[in-house]
């Protein structure tokens, strides 16, 4: 979050960040947050109180293609799982950030669920924190190649 960046939420993540980080100014990483440009995509009109909120008029995707034209900050998704469903059906992905937590759930909402378009990805960075958390940066790479077992 050192590079200047601004945000790209779903109206529940929006909900759940604003409920929070506006009133938290001293926690760590909160002055990026806040100084992002929030930009939300919502089925709704919601009133977005958070400062520097704007919400994403008409189809969500069409939106999100022209910010992505623009000469703004980055654009980060963070959480957001269905606004990301979203972004991979229609090809609006340059980069994942993808941070793989050293515990096993079992349930619970997946980033990739039911729907997603199969995507192979090229890993161009990673890293390991010294609490276990791998973080891999990827780039999408076009279709899938399979291999296969079968002796020549």
């Amino acid at each position: 979050m050192s590079t200047p960046f601004d945000l790209l939420l779903g109206r529940t993540t929006y909900d759940i960040f604003a409920a929070y980080w506006p009133h938290a100014p001293e926690q760590a990483g909160a002055k990026p947050l806040n100084d992002a440009t929030k930009y939300v995509a919502s089925r709704g009109r919601p009133k977005l109180e958070w400062e520097k909120s704007v919400l994403i008029e008409g189809d969500a995707a069409e939106g999100i293609a022209a910010l992505k034209k623009g000469d703004g900050a980055e654009l980060q998704v963070h959480g957001s799982g269905n606004l990301i469903q979203t972004l991979l059906r229609h090809n609006l992905v340059d980069e994942y950030r993808l941070w793989i937590f050293p515990v096993v759930i079992g349930s619970g909402k997946r980033l990739f669920s039911d729907g997603t378009i199969p995507a192979a990805l090229k890993l161009v960075d990673s890293k390991v924190s010294t609490t276990g958390v791998v973080i891999g940066t990827y780039e999408p790479a076009g279709e899938i190649v399979t291999g296969s077992f079968a002796l020549d």
